[in-house]
Parts: C-alpha cells; sequence; structure tokens
C-alpha cells in the first residue's frame, strides 16, 4: 500500500507543470519570431500576426501570474524593491502592446505627475500586475486608454482606466472578494486582481500595505483600476 508521504503534492505538479508549459511557449514564442522574419515587409503587421504576438503575451502572463501565486503560496516570491523612474517604466509597458493597440484604434497614453517622478516597488511584480490589466484593457476599451500615476498622501497611485462598458457591478460589489469563480457575462475568474491583490500587499511600509480598486468611471468613463503602493 502506497503511503501518503510518497503522494504528490497537487500544487507542485501543477506549479510545475506550468513551468514546462512557460518553457514551451517561450520556445514557440522564439521560433514565430525567427519565421516571422523571413516575411515580406507587408506581412509583419497583418492582423493574424497582431493577434497572435497578442495572446502570446496573455498566455505569458497567465503562465506568470500562475506560477507567482504558487510561490506566494508557500512563501518563496522573492521582493525586490527599488527607486523606478516612472516614466520609462509605464511608457516600457505601453511600448510591448502597440501593435495590438494600432490594430484595435485604440489611443493609448500616460500620464504622470512631476511631483512623482520615482516609485519605490518590485519593478517585475508590479510590472506584470499593470501589463496584464493594460492586457485586459485592450480586449473591452472602445477607442482609448489612459494610464496615469500619482500621489496620494503617501501612497503612490497607477491608474489604469479605458473607455469601454467597464467592470460588472456585481464585480465591482464584492471586489473584497476576488476569487468569484467564473463570471459567464467576462469569462473571468477573478484570478488576476486575486494576483494583482496579493502584490499589492507585499509592498508595505510602516504597517501600511498596499491595495487595488476597481470601479467604472473615471476620465474615460469606463473600468477603473487602481493599484496603491505606499
Amino acid at each position: 500500500m502506497m503511503s501518503k508521504q510518497s503522494g504528490l503534492d497537487f500544487s507542485t505538479v501543477i506549479a510545475s507543470t506550468v513551468h514546462d508549459m512557460k518553457n514551451s511557449l517561450a520556445m514557440l514564442m522564439q521560433a514565430h519570431s525567427q519565421w516571422q522574419a523571413r516575411l515580406q515587409d507587408q506581412q509583419h503587421h497583418a492582423p493574424e500576426q497582431v493577434v497572435i504576438e497578442h495572446e502570446f503575451a496573455h498566455l505569458n502572463g497567465m503562465l506568470v501570474q500562475l506560477l507567482g501565486l504558487y510561490k506566494l503560496g508557500i512563501n518563496q516570491l522573492p521582493m525586490l524593491p527599488d527607486y523606478h523612474d516612472l516614466d520609462d517604466f509605464i511608457g516600457g509597458l505601453l511600448a510591448g502592446y502597440e501593435g495590438i493597440l494600432v490594430s484595435r484604434d485604440i489611443v493609448a497614453r500616460f500620464e504622470i505627475d512631476q511631483a512623482a517622478p520615482l516609485g519605490f516597488f518590485d519593478r517585475e511584480l508590479v510590472g506584470s500586475v499593470v501589463s496584464n490589466i493594460i492586457n485586459n484593457a485592450t480586449r473591452y476599451a472602445g477607442h482609448a486608454l489612459l494610464v496615469t500615476v500619482r500621489e496620494e498622501g503617501e501612497m503612490l497611485v497607477i491608474s489604469i482606466n479605458d473607455d469601454g462598458t467597464g467592470f460588472p457591478a456585481k464585480m465591482i460589489e464584492q471586489q473584497d472578494q476576488y476569487v468569484q469563480g467564473i463570471e459567464h457575462s467576462t469569462a473571468s475568474t477573478g484570478l488576476g486582481l486575486y494576483f494583482a491583490a496579493r502584490i499589492a500587499a507585499l509592498h508595505e511600509r510602516n504597517g501600511v500595505q498596499g491595495r487595488i480598486e476597481i470601479a467604472n468611471g473615471g476620465a474615460l468613463g469606463g473600468g477603473l483600476f487602481r493599484m496603491y503602493l505606499p
């Protein structure tokens, strides 16, 4: 009879599988990039190419989040906060979505409060959160996307706003319970927001933890995501 100790922990199996999937996706992305380099110039920005690249980025982002959640669960997610130039940080993230923004006729811009040119946070972790929110916004935006960064009290606030239909009312009402099961109207599981909330909370200063909020409205009238970092 097999002992309990000889069995594999399911979360470890999933994490190992996700890691292998991430490696396979990286090889697929590399092969696609090499193949694309041999295409004629007019084919480089074909709608199908933009969709493929966007979905590659979306899949990679989801796998990064799953691995991050596993490491959070076993307290092995490294935190490496430092000071970062916010223009460079936000501009670089938006540049990664230039193709899909152009193909969907979305004008994206960002505004950085001149009183807060630098932010103190883990660039990789916060970047993965902001990138995921931008990715979602490109799916639901009409024609505009706005990223703003400002200081509010002792907090640095990163906001992503679009001109789409916004978050479902139920999602906003229950935003303190981010893992809600699949929302059929949006195909959302809430895991992205759960990951964002956990990453924000890892940032702590003087007993104050970071947090996130979702709402509708803002300058563009659609979905509004805010990340507060102390």
